[in-house]
């Protein structure tokens, strides 16, 4: 479903992406680990279109199209949706209109809302005042209404208390799962996702197929998911991208 060739992109003249190369193939959740300022965020800014990511060498194909030079409403047409890591407040603008515009009129709003637990913040102005976990419900909410076959999912279990981890570790796989749409067939899932985590915690919740490793704005390693967590955790990313770099 999405395939991306040495990508170069930079962030206010500053290179950030450094060749990324990789695949996430349809029906397939590939998760990313990295440390902090290795470009994992500035990889999924830029794959959905985020005007002040520039690409400077490379291409971004999605469901077979390149999509590399397309706007950002153009990719969330296509199919492209995000759930981000620090989603700005958005004073004079209700959540139950971003989210009416995030849809197609196919889904009921406060239905999902109250799945969501966000049916008294549809009044309020987007994020303004939100907890964590509010917020990610949020962004929840407008992804469940965009309906989108491919997600990328900045960090979703951080800044949140167990409780909403737990109903937003539900509502990812539910979407993840959700057998409308996307070319559904003979029971196997078409939907896809790529998902940056920390903790490793959105694991219990989905069925991840692949593991990246990304350091320094380049894809370093590729493995099983919790392998590569479990090396992470016990001997921190210079030891496991050293082990694993020999069979990448």
């Amino acid at each position: 479903m999405l395939r991306i060739e040495d990508l170069h992109a930079e962030v206010d003249g500053k290179e950030v992406l450094s060749g990324v190369s990789l695949e996430v193939p349809s029906g397939q959740t590939c998760v990313l680990f990295g440390p902090n300022g290795s470009g994992k965020s500035t990889l999924l800014h830029t794959l959905m279109g985020f005007g002040q990511y520039k690409i400077t060498k490379g291409k971004i194909f999605f469901m077979g199209r390149d999509v590399t030079d397309l706007p950002i409403h153009e990719r969330a047409r296509m199919g492209m949706g995000i759930l981000l890591q620090r989603p700005p407040n958005i004073v004079g603008l209700q959540l139950k209109d971003l989210v009416n515009a995030a849809g197609d009129g196919h889904l009921d709003i406060d239905q999902t809302a109250k799945g969501l637990q966000m049916g008294p913040f549809l009044e309020r102005d987007v994020n303004v005042g939100f907890s964590g976990g509010e917020i990610k419900r949020s962004e929840l909410l407008q992804l469940s209404m965009q309906e989108p076959c491919f997600l990328l999912l900045d960090e979703p279990e951080s800044g949140v208390d167990m409780e909403s981890i737990d109903l937003i570790g539900k509502k990812i796989h539910d979407l993840l799962y959700d057998k409308k749409g996307c070319g559904w067939e003979k029971g196997n899932r078409s939907k896809s996702a790529l998902v940056i985590t920390h903790t490793g915690q959105i694991l219990n919740y989905i069925d991840a197929d692949c593991a990246y490793v990304i350091r320094g704005g380049k894809i370093m390693c590729k493995g099983r998911p919790r392998d590569i967590l479990r090396d992470i955790q016990e001997k921190g990313y210079g030891e496991c991208i050293k082990c694993r770099m020999v069979k990448f």
